[in-house]
């Protein structure tokens, strides 16, 4: 299987305006889930949600057509996508002509499903990726004005006065109020950063949690998220971090992380993770996204 630093992130790559779904690059979830503790199946539900704002294709007479694009990759998926790969794949509809949006949609579709999927299979069976798993969204012009802005709702911990010093993942800021009355509460943060695993570059974020147990220490949890500072791994592997270390060390009864994060190349990524099955929310980008 793929290894992240076999991709290419941080490297030179050529510019490839001919459809190739060759250039899509998958890693293994796995590895990166056995370093916080999943061995087998997952303690969460969810998806990886992506806004694809770059994305052009020439119709059947070459007239250049554009559009936005939401992706939904469900967490179930033994595979993550490589962002830069994605982006080189979706660059390489810029002057492929196609017959109609259906087409372009059906090809995200197969190419997106078969990378997700690839070395493992879904069933037991041995039957294959199956592309009705994830879901394309495509979004003409004329619609992109229902396209809102919207801050992620709850209380916000950056209200809070803390003293930060710890700038990799601590779990052991995390704690609760044991002799408390148990709670159903929303906690916000603009704070999240992280690096990407690869490069090293920023990534910056907003996190809300949802939990229902024992009331988590407000600014314990914000020192937490802080401490994600100068740590280097993907957005996908830090958000089920920060949903394994809430879930085993405050111990609610329900939880849910989403994250959503600024976009870099076109692209955003909003992680989604829970404890029980819900819907999945709407794909409404914040300010800074």
């Amino acid at each position: 299987m793929n290894q992240p630093e076999d991709s290419l992130l941080g490297k030179a790559a050529p510019y490839i305006d001919q459809y190739d779904a060759s250039l899509l690059f998958p890693i293994a979830r796995a590895a990166k889930r056995a370093e916080i503790g999943i061995a087998g199946v997952a303690p969460f539900f969810g998806a990886d949600i992506w806004t694809v704002f770059e994305l052009s294709w020439l119709g059947p007479r070459g007239k250049p057509q554009v559009a936005l694009a939401h992706i939904t990759v469900p967490c179930e998926s033994p595979n993550i996508i490589e962002s830069k790969s994605l982006k080189l794949y979706l660059n390489s509809f810029n002057n492929t002509r196609l017959a109609d949006v259906d087409e372009l949609k059906t090809r995200l579709r197969t190419d997106l499903s078969e990378a997700l999927w690839r070395d493992a299979s879904r069933e037991p069976s041995g039957s294959g990726p199956a592309p009705a798993s994830m879901g394309v969204k495509i979004l003409l012009p004329e619609h992109f004005d229902r396209e809102s802005v919207h801050e992620q709702g709850g209380l916000s911990l950056d209200r809070l006065d803390v003293e930060c010093s710890r700038y990799t993942p601590a779990p052991d800021l995390l704690r609760v109020l044991a002799d408390e009355v148990p709670v159903t509460e929303v906690l916000t943060s603009n704070l999240l950063k992280s690096n990407c695993l690869v490069t090293g570059q920023p990534d910056w974020g907003s996190v809300q949690i949802s939990y229902t147990g024992a009331p988590i220490d407000q600014a314990g949890l914000l020192q937490y998220l802080v401490s994600f500072r100068n740590h280097n791994e993907f957005h996908e592997q830090c958000v089920e971090r920060i949903f394994m270390n809430i879930w085993t060390r405050c111990k609610p009864l329900k939880l849910t992380v989403y994250a959503r994060y600024t976009r870099r190349g076109g692209l955003d990524i909003n992680p989604f993770r829970t404890s029980y099955p819900q819907a999945l929310p709407p794909n409404t980008r914040t300010a800074r996204q």
